[in-house]
């Protein structure tokens, strides 16, 4: 099997929602990073010191090559992505590796063959 890693960045009220969007596009499971920081073409606006912007997420999903596509587009979809500046932002990485799967490659391979 060959993997892809999703990374989405998204404003943190969107996380459930998103994980529930990827999951149902064929991811089968997440990682979450809370509390990031960025910085996008325009620079953060503060008042009095304090930065006014939204926490932010970023989820990772290691995703079977083949359902890659579909689960990007589909949070890209779901979290409106493409409807508003700031709205978040995702992409994939090849992941040229990967251990501590394997008493979980059965799992994938059907969760892979169903959604295919």
């Amino acid at each position: 099997m060959h993997f892809k890693l999703i990374i989405a960045l998204v404003e943190d009220e969107k996380t459930d929602k998103l994980m529930q969007a990827a999951r149902s596009a064929g991811a089968t499971g997440a990682t979450v990073v809370n509390q990031v920081r960025g910085e996008g073409i325009e620079t953060v606006k503060t008042f009095f010191g304090l930065e006014l912007e939204t926490a932010r997420d970023m989820l990772m999903f290691l995703v079977e090559e083949h359902l890659s596509r579909k689960v990007i587009e589909h949070i890209a979809e779901v979290g409106k992505f493409e409807d508003s500046p700031g709205a978040g932002i995702a992409f994939q990485l090849d992941v040229e590796d990967i251990v501590g799967v394997n008493r979980q490659i059965s799992k994938l391979q059907d969760a892979v063959e169903d959604k295919l």
